[in-house]
């Protein structure tokens, strides 16, 4: 399917709210058949009737609701960018011009591929056109606008500080408009399209897998795709609406931005060799850690701080570590072939541990509990596909909370 045009889509919307073609068209500025036009095009294009045609005006389906929300976020999101370039406006004196120019799909996907990759070429190739077909696309919103949205230097062309504003929510429409057939499809019972998940190390191990080879068997035309970039970059991506969800060990202040779902509480634990000289004790003390070396996540990491302090409140200098990793492969590896210890949950070993290369030590650690979660953006619907994984992950936390 083509991607939904946004000038459809604003139509649409205008004729939903207003009831009819008539009224829809005055407050567009745009003729009765242009608006006739646009809405057919869009049920031809979703292959749906979003519209009951009556005597007393035109009633959205059960279709034209959900398309019908979907529209109004991304209006809201586009008006937001102009009001914001018109506050700018009183400060500079440029002129900002009408919501027209930024229903333009084209012109927004331009602009946030160029955030992302900083080269115009680049974009233009992922899009399939000319260079001169980006720049222009480009220089159309930054018209419209009133204020450039990306500065040229020597690390490429970087978005302006209004650029970075207005462009996040440009990806946010983007994200609306990949959802609306998702919405659509799914009223006929059919969940498709693609999940993008932000994972957390401590989801990859076993909670991710098998909530994912769940929700794929129920729905077989569900795509699902996994980023494992640092907590920044999946934030960013959470909020400019190319993740879907981030799921992990919860921050304890995620943001003003995002609404959290706990699905189970997580204890770190101490892990070796299984065949480690500390492995045949019953029951560990601080003092018989000493001299071994340590493979631990890199300072700043949230459990690392934790261990930090749990270290603190005993007494005891934190561990210097030999070794420092954020790749569970690696540290798997220098585990099973060395003395090292670590701190990690064990449901990210739980493998090693239950084939038998590493064990558990019988070491009790208070204040090194963690809530693991989900966290969306506030305001954002998950498209079916999400939300059935999400359904997925509850279902498997609510065993292991049961013991299962």
């Amino acid at each position: 399917m083509d991607q939904i045009g946004l000038r459809h889509l604003h139509a649409f919307r205008a004729v939903a709210a207003s009831g009819g073609i008539r009224r829809s068209s005055n407050a567009l500025f745009r003729a009765s058949s242009a608006v006739t036009r646009s809405v057919a095009m869009l049920e031809q294009q979703l292959d749906v009737q979003l519209f009951e045609r009556k005597g007393s005006g035109m009633l959205a389906t059960a279709a034209g609701e959900t398309v019908r929300l979907r529209a109004e976020r991304i209006d809201a999101e586009l008006q937001a960018v102009r009001d914001d370039a018109v506050r700018a406006q009183e400060r500079h004196g440029r002129k900002v011009g009408g919501i027209e120019a930024l229903l333009n799909e084209r012109r927004l996907q331009a602009a946030t591929l160029l955030a992302e990759v900083h080269h115009m070429p680049t974009v233009a190739q992922a899009m399939g056109t000319s260079q001169s077909a980006v720049s222009q696309a480009v220089a159309r919103l930054e018209d419209m606008l009133g204020q450039p949205l990306f500065l040229r230097t020597a690390h490429g062309m970087l978005p302006t500080d209004a650029g970075r504003r207005w462009i996040e929510r440009f990806g946010r429409v983007l994200a609306e408009l990949r959802h609306i057939p998702e919405d659509i499809a799914a009223l006929a019972g059919v969940v498709q399209g693609t999940v993008t998940i932000g994972a957390l190390p401590l989801a990859r191990t076993q909670l991710l897998p098998l909530a994912i080879a769940s929700v794929l068997q129920r729905h077989p035309r569900l795509q699902v795709s996994s980023l494992e970039s640092p907590y920044g970059e999946l934030t960013a991506g959470l909020l400019s609406g190319r993740i879907d969800f981030i799921v992990g060990a919860l921050r304890s202040a995620p943001g003003e931005a995002f609404s959290v779902h706990a699905l189970f509480d997580d204890k770190a634990a101490l892990v070796a060799r299984a065949g480690h000289p500390l492995a045949a004790k019953k029951k560990l003390r601080i003092g018989d850690l000493a001299g071994y070396p340590w493979a631990l996540s890199r300072p700043g990491a949230p459990l690392r701080e934790s261990l930090n302090g749990f270290f603190e409140r005993q007494g005891v200098a934190a561990p210097t570590p030999t070794v420092e990793t954020g790749d569970l492969a690696l540290l798997r590896g220098v585990l099973v072939a060395s003395d090292m210890l670590t701190v990690l949950s064990a449901h990210q070993l739980h493998f090693e541990v239950a084939g038998g290369q590493l064990a558990v030590l019988p070491f009790e650690m208070p204040g090194l509990e963690r809530t693991i979660g989900v966290m969306t953006r506030k305001g954002s619907q998950l498209a079916p596909g999400a939300r059935a994984l999400l359904d997925d992950m509850d279902a498997v936390s609510a065993r292991w909370r049961d013991g299962k």
